[in-house]
């Protein structure tokens, strides 16, 4: 939370290449997410976060900047699509899920915060639970002699389990039944009925089962019922929905729900507007886990807007999202850049696939290009899906070594210019084939 908005920006630039405006305006929004929290209650009350409206081409990089910057932050995150919801009274998801489902993802963070934090106890609770089976208690009448060697004798076996000396043995285990997370969907009143039926239902099946397994299988198992156990539920609570009330919400494809006064095809899509609007100018919405006030939450909303336009909006809505901010369309040298220059670019991944197989894949620049341009026309020539169309061309021209991959184990296999244009000539140069196959 304490990066400043160039650390910010010079972190995007690791792994997302160009659209420097995008990133410069989500890092000022995020610094001042922190400049409010340093401030008076107050203060903090009034200022409310300005929304983004991202707008550009499909496979430009809205998702990737909104997914790095939760990464980086270590908020909770949800990515939705607008076109998925529908109006309430329609069957369908309702617009107040996105709240429940960034909810969830705030208890998931904060439980493996915690469980990181408790990593000894929950370790200790383990090997308590494993040394009891493998020697088992005395009984309540022994004598303080008997208790004392007792202590030595579980203190080392404890010490040989942790070691790993005893991983081989058997022991008997109680297995606790993991009840199923309800869908988020589902409206709280529903999901609080499921939830007391399958408490009901458990306290009559409360028998646990017993399995037979390896104090290893056994270490895995068991860390499961010792964090339940160690970890305070209710503080976990109480933590998520804190984190849930900063956390970011990105609504992909608002352009879906956008209704052009030209042709007014669905009316529900309006009602999916007017549903939104409260989330994002604040109300209070009702969980599972407790009440979450939407107020302090940053909702980044992205749209292609290539049959609609933003002012298609209801006006309402277009005025939740102060900050607007265009993504370039992607040419053949950011194309270029896109497959070399990122932390984990393509190139990277597919050279770290087939080093599994001890291939040393290897491209030289001319067919970096080749492949750069290749993308390019393809986009021209048919619908523009920006670097998602590198995926489809580096598939195509690394088809051959990768079914063939194990044959050539230990050697060094170089991608040409030539090899590139022999995979794709024919199928760039006809534009019917670039249809379906690229």
């Amino acid at each position: 939370m304490e990066l400043t908005p160039k650390e910010i920006v010079e972190f995007l630039d690791e792994y997302i290449i160009g659209q420097h405006d995008a990133k410069r305006t989500i890092a000022i929004a995020l610094r001042n997410r922190y400049r409010r929290l340093q401030l008076d209650k107050e203060w903090q009350d009034d200022i409310m976060p300005k929304n983004i409206l991202m707008i550009g081409s499909t496979g430009v990089g809205k998702t990737e900047i909104a997914r790095r910057i939760a990464k980086m932050m270590k908020v909770p995150f949800v990515k939705v699509e607008a076109s998925k919801y529908t109006e309430v009274g329609f069957v369908g998801r309702d617009v107040e899920s996105m709240i429940r489902d960034l909810v969830y993802n705030s208890i998931n963070l904060v439980k493996s915060e915690m469980k990181e934090q408790n990593k000894e106890q929950i370790q200790e609770h383990i090997l308590e639970e494993i040394t009891k089976k493998l020697l088992p208690p005395l009984p309540q009448n022994a004598s303080e002699t008997k208790k004392e060697e007792y202590a030595v004798s579980f203190n080392k076996m404890k010490e040989r389990v942790k070691k790993g000396e005893l991983d081989h043995l058997k022991i008997k285990i109680d297995i606790e039944e993991e009840i199923e997370e309800n869908d988020s969907s589902l409206p709280p009143e529903v999901l609080k009925a499921q939830e007391t039926l399958t408490k009901m239902f458990s306290t009559f099946n409360s028998k646990k089962e017993q399995k037979e397994v390896t104090v290893k299988e056994a270490k895995k198992i068991l860390k499961n019922s010792a964090s339940k156990k160690i970890l305070n539920q209710e503080q976990i609570k109480l933590e998520a929905i804190k984190r849930a009330q900063n956390g970011i919400v990105f609504i992909d494809e608002i352009d879906k729900i956008a209704v052009s006064s030209s042709h007014r095809q669905d009316p529900s899509k309006e009602g999916v507007q007017r549903d939104l609007l409260p989330i994002v100018e604040g109300s209070t919405v009702n969980t599972k886990y407790g009440n979450v006030n939407t107020d302090h939450i940053l909702f980044i909303a992205a749209g292609a807007f290539h049959v609609s336009k933003p002012s298609d909006l209801i006006p309402e809505l277009q005025g939740r999202f102060p900050l607007r901010v265009e993504l370039n369309s992607l040419d053949e040298e950011a194309l270029y850049k896109i497959l070399t220059e990122p932390k984990h670019s393509l190139i990277k991944q597919y050279q770290k696939l087939l080093e599994v197989e001890e291939v040393t894949l290897q491209f030289t620049p001319e067919a970096l290009e080749a492949m750069a341009k290749n993308a390019y026309l393809a986009n021209e020539k048919t619908e523009d899906i920006g670097a998602r169309r590198l995926h489809t061309i580096i598939e195509k021209v690394l088809e051959e070594i990768n079914f063939d991959a194990p044959q050539y184990k230990g050697e060094v296999y170089t991608i040409t210019q030539e090899y590139v244009q022999e995979k794709l000539e024919k199928i760039v140069e006809s534009e019917d084939s670039a249809k379906y196959i690229l």
